[in-house]
């Protein structure tokens, strides 16, 4: 990239790295650790046409929870149970957004959640088309 001085350099970071939570010490750590990482690079990189993004994502059903549960899908399904949370896609699109927009425009964070979703502790657990 630096040789074509050209390129988007994305990074899938997490609300949780901008707000821990109970349980979730060495995720919060690592993806705050690449919030400040992908920081340091943009700055690094200021000097050339390589774009550095972040993608910080709040609830997003994938098989993360999964992994997170170690393979309990009633404690996995229980994360987006009573919610209309994010998918994979939808992170997907804002992806290639954010990689398709002109060349002197860089969006270096989007902080992402679902319409019920406010921090990592507020989710709201309802139906929205009943308000």
């Amino acid at each position: 990239m630096k040789e074509r001085n050209r390129g988007d350099i994305v990074q899938l970071g997490s609300v949780a790295g901008r707000e821990a939570y109970p349980g979730g010490g060495i995720y919060c750590a690592t993806k705050s650790a690449l919030r400040f990482f992908t920081h340091a690079l943009r700055k690094e990189l200021v000097n050339t046409r390589i774009r550095v993004m972040e993608i910080e994502p709040g609830n997003v059903e994938t098989e993360f929870s999964m992994v997170r549960f170690k393979g309990d899908a009633e404690k996995a399904a229980s994360v987006y149970t009573g919610t209309e949370p994010l998918y994979a896609d939808d992170i997907s699109e804002l992806i290639v957004f954010n990689c398709t927009r002109k060349p002197n425009t860089v969006i270096a964070e989007t902080l992402v959640f679902a319409t019920n979703q406010a921090s990592p502790f507020h989710i709201y657990r309802g139906s929205l088309d009943e308000k």
